[in-house]
Order: structure tokens, then C-alpha cells, then sequence
């Protein structure tokens, strides 16, 4: 094989770009490898292989047994009382895998000859126990990874239904045999013609007219049949975290909807054949530009999959190892070597033209940048519980955690010095007898606040007069040696509870102190939905220290925002602590969403994102009158407050919607997806633009590119929701509150519709609620 232009040959690699492991697959392979014959793989640039767990010796034995079970089954005076056959167990005629130091490093390929769906209960038992017998041998060996070549029809398919179920019984089964290996199910990415096994089965062997009837070509090709069938093969086995999938890429890429949709399962492999390769100008293989796409998109996942070469060569020989290490006085001397000829090729091959071009792609590839930095990229998916920082003391490594995101503060210190300036030009009175603007920063934290506070005074010449209120009597203390030493003073540190603060101290004695008020309130109490860290009720508290008319609160406004999506690496990690913690499926979890796919469309009325309810501040002054009276006891009764026996002081805080999303293609939902939005500041002066963040997927790189301070929020379904194709979903969520504490419910609802005026209900979820884990106010 000639030399490729793809080799490695005199580039440098960078480290910071993602590495390719790529693999070997022949579909004829019958025999396991030598050492010798895997050398020569390796040398030709691979990194692992595949080995058959038996060879054709055993095929053939099975075969005869198939066909004589068939031939007593048809003869049998009641087929259903017949007894199964049984497949004899293995010899060491039937496989060449033994245990050996490099097996684990072999990649298992069960026989793709065996039909788990068959119809004819003889065939569908013995290829169970042949799957459970190449499985039990393997797992014996120390291998550690098997491949199932998947179902050939799929269960949206007429009469697929049925072998599909039996196909995902039996993995069930297998995996329950195979107690320390990992499961991948081979299945095309849709079902492109020439993407199926070659191999013929035991139905077609033994049934050919009736196999060739059902697999005959179809005109329509459904993209998703075969993503159906994956997940009822999932859904059978729970989720388990073993279970993979291996996808084949198609040669022609199909829409962005399916490869999303693949994109968001826990996808182990992706394997690519010759007919998936087109010829470039040099006439070396190479992948379109949609598959190129792809294969980087993947590569940007914290666990990226592995690529599986198949059919593409090399052609391994047959080398005789020796028998007995040579004597002494046969090795030449280093004279005598270096008269020697040199010899051609001994029987290894040089760089395979296709993983040299999977090389070139792996040195293509764009450097991380800042957000697929190793830090980051280890929380893709990463579940963690929210915040409770009313109820809990934070440490320090948190707080600098949050201060690592100059984009935030940047933003904060932008709209503080927008408000400073326009209160400088528009001449407002100030709260300080001596004429400087009085902020607040409510709930500082270690000070980073404070100090875009005092920068933004420098920047606009405003003189400024900055309260830090800390309830955090650790981070009182580093406040404390922050205004020593970095602030000069300038800043007066209160620890309290901010909703227990009567405002500056402006005169009056020890004993009898004269409290002013605040010009500017400032916070970062906002959580990954916006209000999910009790911010409404903390400022709120804070409010009657705002000067009125003129106060300002940065943020000024704040909204949730909701998708439903599937997310099935959530949905295992969740169902594997569900054991543990009976609270997981009813946890808000925030988490850096990643392997996910957004299952509902844009379209005209309703958005891919949805508003679910908004906050304002400061309130309006007849709802503070309101809220008083209630806790004042001059008001029975109330929303959720007097649900729960409270006076309902908190109920203007309770909210509701219902939303509806369009969902075009068929799919499932695990949860949904909360994001928020804030305006900081929105200028009193025209022409200015307002000082926003936002980490919606559709607004982030425009209000506040690059921001990390925040990861979404991710409400689970305990169990996932299947939607049909053109169906709608109906999300209905609260926020409910019982004056001491704060939680959300939800639900989901699926709809299809049947004519013009009617619809029709076709799934629902249970109601989730997080009032066991309540905020506690």
C-alpha cells in the first residue's frame, strides 16, 4: 500500500487539542489475532482491535443444530410444548480467544450471524445462548468490551416490533452474564442501504424466501427508526451505565435533528466504513464537511468516543512465530549487519491510508478554547445540588470560584457606572449628609462587588460611600482585612443578615443610632433560574433601606426560562443515586448541560425557550404595604402561605405557567432545562443600551459572551416521557412558598392531534416537587 499524504511525518502535535483512538474492524475476520498479526495492526496506525469470540468451526456446529431443532419443530404434534434445543458448550475447536496479557485489550465482536429477532422460536432460543455463551467466555478471558451488532429491523417497522423487544431481552439477559464488561449495540445512524452486516443469519441460512420478503428495500427510509430501536433497547435495560451504542456513519449525512439526537446518547464508538469515504484531489480517502462537523462536535465531550475503522484494511498475514529463540553464534556482528542488505517490507504494512486520514482530521482540529479548558470540561454533565446560601455558611474556595469570571463583574461594574453617572447628570439627591452616592452590596461574599463598586466610582468621578453586608461571619472576617488592606478604609463591613439591616448609620448616639438609607443596592444573589437562590425574598427584606424615590437595585429584573430536553447520561446518573437518595428525581440540580438535545423546534408563537415568570425590583410600595400587614397579622389568609398555615407574607413570590412547545420529530424527554435572564441596569438615558447577563443558549454570546459564573438548572421526570412525531408539550411548573421556605413543582404533558379542532393526550409524567429540599428561608 502506498505511502499516504496524510502521515504524521514532520508536524508537531499540539496537546491541547482533543486525541483520536482509533480502532480496527474486518467483518471477516473468523479468528482471533496472533501477537504477530496484531503488531502489524498496530503498526499501521491503529490503536486496538476487534476479535471474533468464536470462529466458523462453532458457526457450523450451531448451524446443523438450528437446522435440526427447526426440522423437529415443524414435525412436532404441538410446537409450543416442544422443548428448546440446547446449545452444546464451547471447545477449544470453536474459538481461538484465550486469556492472555494483551486480551484485555481486545475489543469482543459477538458472532453477527446469530437472529435474536427471529420469528421461529428454535433460531430465536439458540442465538440467546450462543450471545450468552460468547458473553460468559469473554468476560472468562478478561475482555472487557463487547460489541452486539444490532437488531436489522427496527420496531416502528411492520412486524419490528416484536424482534426488537426479543433483541432487548436478550441484551438484558447478557448483561446480567457479563457481570465486568461494558455493552455497545452497533446500529447505523439511520438506515442507509450498504450500513447493515454483511454476514448472513440463521434465519436467512435457513428461512432465505422468508428473510428476503422482510428485509426487502424500503422507498421511504424513517431516520429515526433506528435511533427507536436503540431506545427501546436502553429503556429495557434501565439506563444501565455498562450500555453503549456504536453508530456507523452514513455516507450521506442526515439532518441536524437526528445528528443532535445521537449527539446527546452515550455514544462509545463511531464506526466508518470505505463507502462512508470519498476520494480527494490526490485520490486519498477523505469526509465531507458535514462529517468532519460532526466528528469535531463529539470530540469536544469530556468522554469523547472512540473511532472503529471497518473493512478499510490492513490485510494481516500469516507469520510463523518462532518456536525457539535463536543461538548465540547465529546473531551477525555489527560489521557484519551493516554489509547486510537491507529487507524489503517483512511482512508488516506501512501507515493505512484511512487512519492517517483520521489523523490529519485529529491534527485539524481547532485548539480548546477558553470554555473546553480541562476545568470546565470536567463539569460537562456533572450533577450538583443548588445552593442554599441563606441556610448555609460558604467557604472560601466557593466564593473564588465564582470571582474567576471576569464577564460577570465586568457587567456588574458597567451597570454600576452607568447608574453613578446618570445620577451624576441627572443632579438626584444623595442619601449621605456629605453628598456621595450610598451604595449597598448585600451579601458580599469575599468583596468582589465591592471592589467594581469603588472601580466604577473612579472611572465616572462620582464619590461613592460603600456598605459591605455579610451574614457569613468567616467571610466578615476576610471583608474586615479586605478593607485593610486593598480598600484603604473606604468601606464599612456590617455581618448581619441583610433582611435584619436597618441601613447606614448617619449620626444619632452608640445607644440610639440615626439609620439613612441607600442610594444603590447591589447583589449576586441570582441562581441558575434566576430566583431558585431565594434573591426575591432576600431583597425583598433588604428593600425598606432603599431611598425612595430615586433607589436603584442592580439587578434591577430577573427571568426563568425553561425547554424540555433529552439528556439520557442524566437521566443513568440520576437513576443510579435514586437508590441512594430518595430525593434525586425531585432535586433541581444544576449542571453544565452538554450532552443534550433540545427536542421541541422554533416556530411561529412558540420558541425553542420559554419565559416561565419574571422578578422586579424594588416593588411597588402597595405591595411592601401588603406584605406588612400580612405578617402584621391584618390580613387572613393568603395563597400558598395559607395552604401550608402561614399568614401567605411571602405568596407574592409564588408563580405559575404553562407553556407549550412544538416537537416536530419523535423523540423522549428526561427533564427540562431552566436558564435565567437579568437586566443589571437599564439606562434612564436614551440611547444607551442596557447592561444585561443572560445564559440562554440563544443569547449568551450577545449579552454576556463567555460567562461561566452560572450553569443551567435541570428539573428531572422520574420517568422519561416518549412524544410521537408532531406532537405538543404542554410544561406546567409553580413556585411555591409557605412563608418559611421555597420549592417548585412540575409536570409534563404530551399531545397529538388527531384533525384540525381535536387533540389527544398521549403521555404524561408524574408531579415532581422539591419541597423536601425546599429553600429554607
Amino acid at each position: 500500500m502506498a505511502q499516504s499524504s496524510y502521515d504524521q511525518g514532520g508536524e508537531d502535535y499540539d496537546e491541547s487539542r482533543p486525541i483520536f483512538y482509533i480502532g480496527q474492524h474486518d467483518s471477516a475476520r473468523h479468528e482471533t489475532l496472533t501477537d504477530l498479526q496484531y503488531g502489524q495492526v498496530l503498526n499501521a496506525g491503529f490503536s486496538f482491535v476487534t476479535t471474533p469470540v468464536t470462529n466458523e468451526n462453532f458457526r457450523k456446529r450451531v448451524t446443523e443444530l438450528a437446522a435440526k431443532s427447526c426440522a423437529e419443530l415443524q414435525s412436532s404434534e404441538i410446537p409450543s410444548c416442544h422443548p428448546d434445543p440446547i446449545v452444546p458448550p464451547l471447545t477449544t475447536e470453536d474459538t481461538s480467544l484465550f486469556p492472555g496479557p494483551a486480551t484485555s485489550g481486545l475489543i469482543a465482536y459477538s458472532s453477527p450471524w446469530i437472529d435474536l429477532c427471529s420469528d421461529n422460536p428454535a433460531i430465536s432460543s439458540i442465538s440467546r445462548q450462543v450471545l450468552n455463551l460468547e458473553v460468559a467466555y469473554a468476560n472468562f478471558c478478561g475482555v472487557r468490551t463487547i460489541i452486539f451488532p444490532g437488531p436489522r429491523q427496527d420496531a416502528v417497522q411492520a412486524n419490528g416490533s416484536r424482534g426488537v423487544a426479543q433483541y432487548a431481552r436478550a441484551v438484558q439477559e447478557a448483561m446480567v452474564v457479563g457481570t465486568r464488561m461494558n455493552f455497545v449495540i452497533h446500529l447505523p445512524m439511520y438506515r442507509e442501504p450498504g450500513l447493515e452486516e454483511a454476514t448472513s443469519t440463521l434465519t436467512s441460512e435457513l428461512e432465505s424466501s422468508k428473510e428476503t420478503a422482510a428485509s426487502g428495500a424500503q422507498d421511504n427510509i424513517d431516520i429515526f427508526s433506528s435511533w427507536d430501536s436503540w431506545h427501546v433497547i436502553r429503556s429495557t435495560c434501565n439506563y444501565d451505565t455498562r450500555l453503549f451504542v456504536a453508530i456507523r456513519m452514513p455516507r450521506l449525512m442526515p439532518s441536524k435533528e437526528l445528528q443532535n439526537r445521537w449527539f446527546s446518547e452515550p455514544v462509545q464508538y463511531l464506526t466508518i466504513g470505505p463507502k462512508a469515504f470519498q476520494a480527494n484531489k490526490g485520490g486519498n480517502p477523505s469526509l465531507s464537511r458535514h462529517h468532519q462537523e460532526m466528528i469535531m462536535s463529539y470530540m469536544k465531550l469530556k468522554v469523547a468516543p472512540y473511532f472503529l475503522l471497518c473493512d478499510v484494511g490492513p490485510e494481516v498475514k500469516d507469520v510463523e512465530e518462532p518456536t525457539e529463540a535463536p543461538k548465540t553464534d547465529e546473531f551477525p556482528t555489527l560489521a557484519e549487519a551493516a554489509k547486510q542488505p537491507k529487507k524489503e517490507n517483512q511482512g508488516y504494512p506501512v501507515h493505512n491510508r484511512y487512519s492517517s486520514y483520521l489523523r490529519h482530521l485529529e491534527r485539524q482540529q481547532e485548539p480548546h478554547s477558553v470554555l473546553e479548558q480541562a476545568t470546565l470540561t470536567n463539569f460537562q454533565d456533572w450533577l450538583q445540588s443548588p445552593l442554599q446560601p441563606l441556610s448555609d455558611n460558604l467557604e472560601s474556595i466557593t466564593y473564588e470560584v465564582f470571582e474567576t469570571d471576569p464577564v460577570k463583574y465586568h457587567q456588574y461594574e458597567l451597570a454600576i457606572a452607568q447608574a453613578l453617572a446618570e445620577w451624576s447628570h441627572q443632579r438626584k439627591p444623595t442619601s449621605s449628609p456629605t453628598g456621595e452616592v450610598v451604595i449597598a452590596v448585600a451579601g458580599s461574599g469575599r468583596g468582589p462587588l465591592v471592589t467594581r463598586a469603588l472601580r466604577a466610582s473612579e472611572s465616572t468621578g462620582v464619590p461613592v460611600k460603600v456598605w459591605a453586608v455579610e451574614k457569613n461571619p468567616n467571610a466578615y472576617v476576610y471583608l474586615l482585612r479586605q478593607n485593610q488592606k486593598v480598600w484603604n478604609g473606604r468601606v464599612t463591613v456590617v455581618k448581619t443578615d441583610m433582611r435584619a439591616w436597618k441601613g447606614p448609620i448617619i449620626g444619632g448616639t452608640a445607644n440610639e443610632p440615626e439609620y439613612g438609607n441607600v442610594d444603590i443596592l447591589v447583589s449576586e444573589l441570582l441562581g441558575s433560574f434566576g430566583d431558585n437562590e431565594l434573591s426575591p425574598e432576600c431583597l425583598d427584606g433588604i428593600q425598606h433601606v432603599l431611598a425612595k424615590p430615586h433607589g436603584i437595585s442592580i439587578p434591577e429584573s430577573y427571568t426563568a426560562h425553561l425547554s424540555p430536553i433529552s439528556t439520557p447520561r442524566l437521566h443513568a446518573d440520576i437513576s443510579q443515586r435514586a437508590p441512594l437518595d430518595e430525593h434525586a428525581f425531585d432535586t433541581p440540580w444544576v449542571v453544565r448541560l452538554f450532552q443534550i438535545d433540545f427536542v421541541s423546534q422554533r416556530v411561529p408563537g412558540h420558541g425553542r425557550f420559554q419565559q416561565a415568570w419574571e422578578f422586579i425590583h424594588p416593588l411597588p410600595q402597595s405591595t411592601m404595604e401588603m406584605i406588612e400587614a400580612r405578617r402584621s397579622g391584618g390580613v387572613v389568609g393568603g395563597g400558598g402561605g395559607s395552604m401550608a398555615g402561614g399568614v401567605g407574607a411571602n405568596d407574592h413570590n409564588s408563580r405559575h405557567c404553562h407553556l407549550t412547545f412544538v416537537c416536530r420529530d419523535r423523540g423522549v424527554i428526561h427533564g427540562l432545562a431552566g436558564y435565567f435572564e437579568s437586566v443589571l441596569y437599564r439606562p434612564r438615558i436614551e440611547g444607551k443600551e442596557l447592561v444585561e447577563l443572560s445564559i440562554l443558549p440563544d443569547n449568551i454570546q450577545r449579552k454576556s459572551k463567555d460567562m461561566i459564573s452560572w450553569f443551567p438548572i435541570f428539573f428531572p421526570l422520574k420517568k422519561p416521557l416518549y412524544l410521537p412525531p408532531d406532537a405538543e408539550v404542554e410544561v406546567s411548573m409553580w413556585r411555591q412558598t409557605d412563608d418559611a421556605k421555597v420549592w417548585y413543582e412540575w409536570m409534563v404533558e404530551t399531545y397529538m392531534w388527531v384533525s384540525e379542532t381535536q387533540r389527544i393526550k398521549v403521555g404524561e409524567s408524574e408531579m415532581c416537587s422539591s419541597r423536601k429540599i425546599a429553600c429554607v428561608m
